[in-house]
């Protein structure tokens, strides 16, 4: 589907939902936002053109309940639905609803979110485009005696990671192997309540690797177009406290290769919209981790390097199949960096 939109429903709440009603607004679009009961006086709820509440606070009765969302979608008028990042973000399912209720999904085509979405399923797409991966399995069962052989295979310590969503939540790492079944048990029970997706898979942990992701904007018709990279290696309890763009760590060399793997393997997807594609670079060797299908929280670091409206582009791309940037004439101007601050309880290291 290909068409100039005039309202859109937002399918998340708070930072991100100010962030796309600005560009909307900039676009002549409309917005409609939604809540639960405990975010009635969210920022988001008041500045949309109209607000509907969905659900009580439990995000499995409100913000993951995806007939509430597109039925609120279709009866408030709306011809798109952009989901913003975390929630049903990278949720195949829920994009492929919205597609078949006549609605554009701002974001990848649902097949293409099965492939890169699920990690696991990523690693080998990944690895079919040539891409290098850090040794790993797949799905994993903590009560099956192969999974603690696979990890003694890859050697401790290892990292327990979910299949669908990101954020760092359900991901563990574990360094003695009597510690393995209990954090599987753990990482996948978070994964469940966070993604409603509680496949877990473990990787050999790199002990100090650069964390580096590459921006992607991609119209569905080959174009694809590199932000540079953003480095989020300093971090504290898998949670990024410091994004920079460009990174210190990466060579005009490395930039090239990431890139070069990187391009071909959108392209030949017709990925369509914002992507981040991640590696773990150790030296002037990378690893693929992960491709986040969505736009992400820290997008406006490479706005900031590029001039670039992220959001703006990725609603072109996703409902009129173009962007207003050319992919090989992106300028980079000076360095970028957001800091970020993850609240806990005093004592207790966990965000």
């Amino acid at each position: 589907m290909s068409k100039k939109v005039k309202r859109i429903l937002i399918a998340n709440r708070g930072e991100i939902g100010v962030r796309v009603i600005r560009t909307c607004r900039e676009m002549g679009i409309e917005t409609v936002a939604v809540y639960s009961t405990a975010d009635q006086d969210n920022l988001h709820v008041r500045l949309a053109d109209q607000a509907v509440c969905i659900g009580p606070p439990p995000s499995a009765k409100s913000y993951l309940n995806m007939q509430s969302l597109v039925m609120t979608a279709m009866h408030t008028g709306c011809e798109a639905v952009h989901p913003g990042f975390g929630f049903l973000s990278e949720n195949a399912a829920f994009a492929r609803l919205v597609k078949n209720s006549g609605l554009i999904f701002i974001g990848p085509d649902p097949d293409v979110i099965e492939l890169l979405g699920d990690k696991v399923v990523a690693r080998e797409t990944a690895q079919k485009y040539g891409l290098p991966v850090t040794p790993g399995t797949g799905a994993v069962d903590p009560k099956d005696p192969e999974t603690l052989e696979a990890a003694k295979k890859l050697g401790f310590p290892v990292i327990i990671k979910a299949a669908a969503g990101g954020g760092g939540k359900g991901m563990r790492i574990v360094r003695k192997p009597e510690d393995l079944a209990e954090n599987i048990s753990i990482a996948s029970r978070e994964a469940e309540s966070n993604f409603a997706d509680g496949t877990v898979f473990i990787e050999k942990y790199l002990e100090n690797p650069r964390h580096v992701e590459l921006q992607i904007l991609a119209d569905g018709n080959g174009n694809v177009a590199v932000l540079g990279e953003r480095d989020c290696t300093v971090q504290k309890n898998h949670q990024k406290l410091i994004e920079e763009s460009p990174s210190p760590g990466v060579t005009d060399k490395m930039r090239k290769a990431m890139a070069a793997g990187a391009v071909p393997m959108f392209k030949e997807l017709k990925y369509c919209g914002a992507g981040t594609i991640e590696f773990l670079a150790d030296g002037e060797s990378f690893y693929f981790m992960e491709v986040n299908a969505r736009v992400q929280v820290e997008h406006p670091v490479s706005e900031y390097v590029t001039g670039i409206d992220i959001i703006r582009q990725q609603i072109l791309a996703c409902t009129e199949g173009r962007m207003e940037i050319d992919p090989d004439k992106i300028t980079f101007n000076g360095w970028s960096i957001e800091c970020r601050i993850n609240a806990h309880t005093p004592g207790n290291n966990t965000p």
